[in-house]
């Protein structure tokens, strides 16, 4: 008879630059096989965890949400527990907490909303290189921010998702998006139910188009009704784009 096991939130944070990305795959190292080895290791059990969705190769996690399952159901009251994982962990990966949830609660599949962010800079800083895109020029963010409206109406995102994906179905909804400036650069933020993959990137890549006078608010509206991936811009690098936070419902906590 197999022992009762407890569900857990993990709730981390890493440095994608040396990873392809979350998702566990072969000749390759990620997120997920560090993680899952570090805490097989601490636990002393074979442990897998399952999380909140892809990352692509190079892309960071200021906050990310992982499940797993435990023999021991107290682990979210061990005090150095965290402590003990985060000084296994390399150093571009962090813990911040563990948490006991109902059996069902999915790290995926129970999220209400997922908040990514993007790095624009405006000038060339070598202690930006890995997080931010360097673009040149200035960029006209009222358009920009224009175009997150035009973006909001919509609710079928073809144009901006990865082509021969498996997704089910391309429909999102998108909460909110707004292009904001800050010290010599911007930063993009959107949040929406869930995300295609490369959504994101694929956006911004165009909407830097119309920051930058190369297309106009229509065509940007235009590219979204096409349903065509080849219609919309170039997809921003990896490295400035953030998952910044993932909203779950309260009830799904112990």
């Amino acid at each position: 008879m197999s022992p009762v096991k407890t569900r857990y939130f993990i709730f981390l944070s890493y440095k994608g630059t040396s990873y392809h990305g979350w998702q566990l795959q072969p000749n390759a190292v990620t997120v997920q096989e560090i993680l899952n080895e570090a805490m097989s290791r601490v636990l002393e059990e074979e442990i897998k965890a399952t999380g909140a969705g892809r990352t692509d190769t190079g892309v960071h996690a200021s906050v990310f949400c992982a499940h797993f399952e435990s023999e021991a159901s107290d682990i979210d009251t061990r005090k150095n527990l965290v402590f003990k994982l985060n000084r296994y962990l390399p150093k571009d990966i962090s813990i911040s907490g563990i948490r006991r949830v109902q059996p069902d609660a999915h790290a995926r599949f129970s999220a209400l909303s997922r908040t990514y962010k993007y790095y624009i800079s405006k000038v060339k800083d070598p202690f930006r290189e890995e997080s931010a895109w360097f673009v040149h020029g200035n960029l006209d963010i009222d358009l920009m921010n224009q175009a997150c409206a035009i973006l909001m109406e919509q609710n079928d995102f073809t144009s901006f998702s990865k082509l021969h994906s498996d997704n089910k179905t391309n429909i999102c909804k998108i909460y909110s998006a707004l292009w904001e400036e800050e010290l010599n650069g911007l930063i993009f933020t959107i949040k929406a139910d869930r995300f295609l993959r490369d959504m994101v990137r694929a956006i911004t890549g165009t909407m830097i188009e119309i920051g930058n006078g190369k297309m106009g608010l229509g065509e940007f509206r235009e590219i979204i009704i096409a349903r065509d991936r080849c219609r919309a811009g170039k997809s921003a690098p990896a490295k400035a784009l953030f998952l910044a936070g993932i909203e779950y419902p309260d009830e799904i906590f112990i």
